[in-house]
């Protein structure tokens, strides 16, 4: 197969400075700030995205070193594989976040909620549309065990706590 190439549309920005310190996911970070800023050869692509509450932000975790089929998460003690959790060292260094929508200002989207990483490549944007992207009957996996109050406890907690 050939190789698969991307071009990054922008860059994300972020008070978080080291993985350590970032959020472990956004819902729990709900006063975390940042920006993104889409390249201008892309600024059409923003039409009418400022009647979204929520987008979907795919990007490249450029400091990823590596990967290992079988991880530990974070707050967790067992070992899952990498495609049933949400570490950022995986075969294809490639995340995805879901942020709230502040404000809309040229290229720049103000946003919050945010788990990235200052820098981060931005490759794309999707809205967060609940009609499509809500599922209840959606199971969480090995995250819905009873041993896992205390990491729903401390959800909000950074990498490095």
């Amino acid at each position: 197969m050939d190789e698969i190439r991307y071009k990054s549309i922008g860059i994300i920005h972020s008070e978080f400075t080291e993985k350590k310190n970032t959020p472990i996911q956004g819902v729990f970070a709900k006063d975390a700030k940042g920006e993104v800023e889409v390249f201008p050869q892309y600024i059409q692509g923003l039409k009418d995205i400022e009647g979204f509450s929520h987008l979907i932000l795919i990007y490249h975790f450029h400091l990823s070193n590596g990967y290992s089929l079988i991880s530990k998460p974070f707050l967790e003690d067992e070992q899952h594989g990498i495609f049933s959790i949400r570490h950022f060292n995986r075969p294809n260094p490639i995340g995805l976040s879901v942020v709230k929508l502040e404000k809309v200002k040229g290229n720049i989207l103000e946003i919050s909620e945010v788990d990235i990483l200052d820098g981060t490549p931005l490759l794309d944007i999707k809205p967060f549309v609940s009609l499509f992207d809500n599922r209840d009957d959606a199971k969480n996996g090995w995250l819905s065990n009873p041993h896992l109050d205390m990491v729903r406890g401390e959800s909000g907690k950074h990498r490095g706590d």
